[in-house]
């Protein structure tokens, strides 16, 4: 099997290779980054990319179909990858998260290749209301970040194509990486706990999240690169994580603070509503995929966020504006004239 991971070098990406490498370990394994993140290394011994055939480099606004014959199976995790990130790069997240995953599963049929696994979001779900949200339920995207994942997923449902397409509808991740980020809901709870032994919730706590680890998400990838047709359809859209992972925001505040004593926490009674709250249902996940459900509990991935911080010496109380946050390092590229504001590397 020969697999293509596109953005490998983000969050994700060490943990999709490592987990793609362990089970199948006779797979020619590449990946394609423009490695914006690259250097964000994160108490990494060795480079997570040790698991790979090939690490090539490029935009994947720029992929031939060329590029990807000989693939068995392409996996789409290249995008501008949260909200405060779209909000500030609207129409390049649209260009990349969007027009380009759509392009690439359009040349990667014609190329041949059998599966394609577009990471996609529980966000589109929105502010959703009443009981866990279904595949089938309306969705209510409420920043570009959400709308280029359902608008991705609408093009793909009608893509002329033999190819079996799957799109992963992830929860919020979650959870410790060799390239780890900040900008996650779990994680910025755990490095406030570190750094400042206090908490603060900046909405009244009661939204909903569905949280996945980047280890859980890993392994559902790696059923999505093997799905056969017959096993969901052709064309799949399917919730990824777990029932028992949806919480209020309140609750993983608290499950932090019990994890490093001496937290408190903070919560802003009288914080205006979220826009983002939901809970989802992933009973057809755990229906087509009994061998890939998520492994890692709250517990494990708090503790696994602790171990990890604590081995890079972490006590940043700044960390917002560090590398560690996404968007300072895009930000810190373009001020630097390094990135041009599409998001496009510049001449040195």
């Amino acid at each position: 099997m020969k697999i293509l991971v596109l953005g490998n070098l983000g969050y994700v990406g060490p943990a999709v290779v490592r987990e793609l490498a362990c089970r199948h370990p006779s797979a020619m394994i590449d990946g394609f980054d423009n490695a914006y993140f690259a250097h964000c290394l994160t108490g990494a011994v060795m480079l997570p990319e040790r698991h790979l055939r090939r690490q090539f480099y490029g935009d994947v606004r720029d992929i031939t179909a060329e590029m990807l014959q000989g693939y068995d199976a392409v996996v789409q995790l290249a995008a501008v990858s949260n909200d405060p990130m779209g909000n500030r790069f609207e129409a390049v997240t649209e260009a990349i998260n969007q027009r380009a995953s759509v392009d690439i599963a359009r040349l990667a049929s014609q190329a041949g290749v059998q599966r394609y696994v577009f990471a996609s979001s529980c966000s589109v779900y929105g502010v959703a209301e009443g009981g866990p949200r279904r595949e089938s339920d309306p969705v209510a995207p409420m920043t570009a970040y959400a709308r280029s994942k359902i608008g991705t997923e609408e093009e793909l449902a009608v893509l002329e194509t033999d190819m079996v397409i799957t799109c992963l509808r992830f929860a919020t991740a979650c959870g410790m990486s060799d390239r780890l980020r900040l900008d996650l809901v779990l994680n910025d709870f755990v490095a406030c706990a570190l750094s400042e032994g206090r908490i603060t919730v900046l909405s009244d706590g009661s939204p909903w999240r569905p949280l996945i680890d980047v280890a859980d998400m890993a392994r559902a990838i790696d059923w999505a690169v093997q799905r056969p047709a017959d096993q969901g359809g052709r064309f799949l859209r399917v919730n990824t994580g777990s029932d028992v992972r949806n919480h209020q925001v309140r609750d993983l505040a608290e499950a932090v603070a019990a994890a490093v004593p001496g937290t408190t926490v903070s919560i802003n009674t009288d914080a205006p509503v979220d826009s983002r709250s939901y809970k989802v249902d992933f009973s057809l996940f755990a229906e087509l995929a009994p061998q890939h459900q998520p492994l890692q509990t709250l517990d494990d991935s708090i503790r696994g966020l602790i171990e990890g911080l604590q081995r890079m010496h972490f006590k940043d109380s700044d960390f917002r504006a560090s590398p560690l946050m996404r968007l300072q390092v895009l930000q810190g590229h373009i001020a630097e004239r390094r990135l041009s504001e599409d998001l496009r590397w510049q001449a040195a």
